[in-house]
């Protein structure tokens, strides 16, 4: 494969009158980290949950890994598709939301791996092999067998992102993974999603924070009232910003 591993083709996205997303296009590579900014209701969210059809579009089409992503082509017009073929694409794209959504009856070793036991059939076996691997990549090796209301709110949130990555997945998407955690728990999450994107995971990041855009993106895109406004590599857009909008935003944040 060749082609950037997401292609976003004029996407459109309503909630009754309200259109969040109004024509968005934009592509990102295979191993490129991409961050969105953008003031609450610009339509970051929206457009991360379109891309592994947790929301359907209500025109466009999003690629991932140069298949069409929720639907099919039928006879040369997009329609939904078959529930098996979503759910397949689907466990091929990781997603870390805001609030961390673990099983609360489940120990950190038994919320990794769930998905590979019952998504992709794997041993018992061969999963706590693979989720003793991932935890210990989150640098929870030593909380394997912790409920997650022993933990505190990085832990979970490290259980999630190991979780996502015991999919194996293609695609890691980033819901302000850092936003429900106390200040002095947020470094701990970023140090993993850094080491993530050092090992040449592509990434699309939702979040506000400044510093891991500038230190870890590749690109920042700037969105507002559901479009793209401009996007550049992180140093230019967030200390060069060319858009009155994006000027206007970074000055409240920053």
């Amino acid at each position: 494969m060749t082609g950037p591993m997401v292609r976003i083709e004029d996407a459109h996205k309503r909630f009754g009158k309200l259109e969040v997303l109004r024509g968005v296009t934009t592509n990102v590579a295979r191993g490129e980290v991409v961050v969105l900014l953008g003031a609450s209701g610009s339509g970051k969210t929206t457009l991360l949950r379109c891309i592994n059809h947790l929301e359907t579009l209500d025109g466009g089409r999003i690629y991932v890994d140069d298949e069409l992503v929720g639907y099919r082509e039928k006879k040369g017009r997009i329609v939904e598709d078959k529930e098996s073929a979503i759910a397949r694409k689907r466990s091929q794209i990781g997603m870390v939301f805001q609030r961390f959504n673990l099983f609360p009856h489940l120990t950190a070793m038994g919320n990794v791996i769930e998905a590979p036991v019952h998504v992709k059939k794997m041993t018992k076996r061969d999963a706590r092999e693979l989720g003793r691997a991932q935890l210990e990549k989150v640098g929870l090796a030593d909380k394997i067998d912790e409920h997650p209301n022993k933990l505190s709110g990085g832990q979970q949130q490290r259980v999630a992102i190991a979780r996502a990555l015991a999919m194996q997945p293609k695609l890691m998407l980033f819901d302000e993974p850092t936003s429900a955690l106390d200040p002095e728990l947020v470094g701990e999450v970023l140090d993993v999603m850094k080491e993530l994107a050092r090992d040449g995971m592509t990434m699309i990041v939702v979040t506000h924070e400044i510093g891991f855009a500038r230190e870890v993106a590749d690109r920042v895109v700037f969105m507002d009232e559901g479009v793209v406004v401009e996007e550049a590599p992180p140093r230019q857009l967030i200390e060069s910003p060319q858009h009155e909008r994006t000027k206007a935003f970074l000055s409240r944040i920053l």
